[in-house]
């Protein structure tokens, strides 16, 4: 943990325990990194998906579960659950500075627009993975928990992932930019997903942040599920061209709580709607009754957001029976009017206001969502 100044006799407490904290996985990091051997991940197109329960691990549904895949920013998870160990052993604290190095800054978007030398908190870097999924932020709180290197903590990562038995999981960084040998398997994130439930449920309540203020900025939620699939309360999204659209989703229902994965769909209505329908199905073999979903989500036309002159998003009713389509429009420009506090060691920010109106089926049918080709954009 770098500083400029000569650290005060706390500040030397807090890195020795970082430095002890990080050293139990320094030992067997050689190894970490050469347990998975090289091989090809699939790539974006053919989709593989798992649902599994909870508290149990049983399998409710999948697909090609245990293909090699990119991550994309889906290793964000694994930056968190790093770090929420951290916090947990008491090496790091949620108000700790985290500096920004020069390597840090210089992380492809999304992210925050952070300055080398300049500083954020662990939980405003924590906030910023699962809304805006920061790459600069993941790298920032890498290089801290990682003894200043993103290559160790990478290796930490792997390490950790292995003895959760994630075996077909390999890290290299703390973001999930495009890393050849960054892989893992839809099943090994549904394991990573169930334990960051169960290892640390005092910190699971970030996942369901809408939005959050940094520097006066605001910062929404990229992650759709949140607003439109009953039950969700996280996790995360993730895209890079080479891996494709993917997501995990955390859904509870009747007190059964499932984690979904879905990884390489071809678009964001493709990457909902499917992790939606499996969601539903694990729902059905577990015996929750149904819950009537208004829920396809896409992003809207672009012809549609300027003249509305807001960011949209299309929703629509599941069963193709249902009408009329609705679209929701989330504010950019003009926030007044948002509901959202500040969010602040636990303390929950509330749910954003969305207008309601519907629009009929043949506008939608004559518009194509275009979705921007930034890495790890969502």
């Amino acid at each position: 943990m770098a500083d400029g100044n000569r650290p005060t006799s706390g500040k030397s407490i807090k890195n020795l325990r970082l430095r002890k904290w990080a050293a139990l996985f320094a030992s067997v990091t050689v190894g970490a990194l050469t347990t998975v051997g090289h091989a090809h991940a699939q790539y974006a197109g053919q989709i593989s998906s798992i649902v599994m329960d909870s508290k149990t691990g049983a399998v409710l549904s999948q697909t090609n579960p245990d293909l090699r895949r990119y991550p994309a920013s889906l290793t964000k998870l694994m930056t968190l659950y790093m770090t929420f160990n951290a916090l947990r052993a008491g090496a790091i604290s949620l108000n700790q500075a985290v500096p920004v190095s020069i390597h840090a800054s210089t992380m492809e978007p999304s992210k925050l627009g952070l300055v080398p030398g300049s500083r954020l908190t662990v939980e405003q870097a924590v906030l910023a993975l699962v809304t805006k999924s920061a790459n600069d932020a993941a790298c920032a709180l890498g290089e801290l928990i990682g003894g200043g290197s993103e290559p160790q903590f990478a290796a930490m990562m792997t390490q950790q992932a292995h003895a959760m038995g994630m075996n077909q999981t390999l890290f290299r960084n703390a973001s999930g930019l495009p890393d050849p040998d960054q892989m893992t398997t839809a099943r090994d994130l549904a394991t990573l997903g169930r334990r960051l439930i169960a290892d640390f449920p005092e910190y699971y309540h970030y996942f369901s942040t809408p939005a959050f203020r940094f520097h006066g900025r605001y910062i929404p939620n990229h992650n759709p599920m949140l607003k439109v699939y009953a039950g969700a309360d996280g996790m995360k999204t993730g895209y890079t061209q080479e891996a494709g659209r993917n997501l995990v989703t955390s859904a509870i229902r009747d007190n059964v709580r499932l984690v979904g994965v879905v990884m390489g769909a071809s678009s964001n209505t493709q990457r909902s709607l499917v992790m939606a329908n499996q969601l539903d199905h694990g729902f059905d073999a577990e015996g929750v009754a149904p819950v009537a979903r208004p829920l396809l989500v896409a992003q809207a036309p672009s012809t549609l957001r300027h003249r509305s002159h807001r960011g949209a998003l299309i929703i629509a009713a599941a069963n193709r029976k249902h009408t009329p389509l609705e679209v929701a429009e989330a504010p950019t420009a003009r926030r007044h009017h948002a509901a959202i506090t500040k969010v602040s060691h636990g303390r929950h920010a509330t749910v954003i206001g969305a207008k309601v109106h519907t629009i009929s089926t043949p506008s939608i049918r004559r518009s194509t969502a275009r979705q921007s080709t930034a890495h790890n954009r969502t």
